[in-house]
């Protein structure tokens, strides 16, 4: 079942096109990958799936992307709460220079949502589901800038998932990370499909094969190639991906 469903998406910065007639389903509970060389595009269209991009003056968009078949640049679309259904967790951890438990109940305070769960209750649920809740439990007062990276990346994702999105978007959540917190945010992300669709932008391909159910390759604002990871990176259909996948090129 498709989450969300890109139809015909052209998008522009000022003059330039960045991005030429992609069309994609986000499948519902799955992990979908998005690889290709830097300057492809991969971090635009990901923008462009909670409408990011709307703050960079001089950026237009052609075609739709719909959320559970309603089109999120619809005029009465109510961007805040698309957002809220739609989180991004950024390439570099930036929790906020607050205690960990402010980090994630941050969302839940300006959204209202502890009038349905008390807070406490929500930064326990939160923590507990990026796996970090046994390891700050009696320090919930520290400055998250204390922990580590990987730690800090974790808060960031339980900071995402504590307002109860649908969909959670990655820009490269590993680049900063270690290759131990590097696997534990990679576990993360196959326990957390299991109620979330995730996309992730990553450049490493090792990562893609490892932990996506679908990828895309996207090559100069174009995607070239989109379909189930195992048969994108065994038997391609397109002779640029097998060139990009093998290393010849990108």
């Amino acid at each position: 079942m498709s989450k969300i469903e890109v139809k015909n998406l052209n998008f522009f910065y000022d003059d330039f096109q960045a991005l030429t007639n992609i069309t994609m389903e986000i499948r519902e509970r799955k992990i979908t990958a998005l690889i290709g060389p830097s300057g492809c595009g991969k971090s635009t269209f990901l923008r462009c799936l909670n409408r990011m991009n709307d703050t960079i003056s001089g950026t237009r968009i052609e075609g739709s992307i719909l959320l559970e078949g309603a089109n999120i640049y619809a005029d009465n679309t109510d961007v805040v709460d698309l957002r809220r259904r739609v989180g991004m967790v950024f390439q570099r951890p930036n929790p906020f220079p607050q205690s960990i438990f402010n980090n994630v109940a941050f969302g839940p305070r300006v959204l209202e949502l502890a009038k349905q769960e008390s807070l406490n209750d929500i930064v326990e649920r939160s923590l507990r589901g990026v796996a970090l809740w046994d390891e700050v439990k009696d320090n919930l007062k520290q400055d998250a800038l204390e922990l580590s990276l990987g730690q800090q990346q974790r808060l960031c994702i339980a900071r995402t998932i504590a307002i109860k999105p649908e969909v959670i978007l990655m820009d490269e959540p590993c680049s900063a990370l270690d290759p131990i917190a590097t696997l534990e945010v990679e576990e993360l992300m196959q326990r957390l499909k299991s109620n979330y669709s995730i996309v992730i932008v990553t450049h490493s391909m090792q990562q893609a094969a490892r932990v996506s159910d679908w990828t895309g390759f996207f090559w100069l604002g174009e995607l070239v190639e989109f379909g189930a990871t195992a048969k994108v990176f065994t038997n391609p259909d397109n002779e640029k991906t097998e060139s990009y996948i093998t290393g010849r090129f990108g």
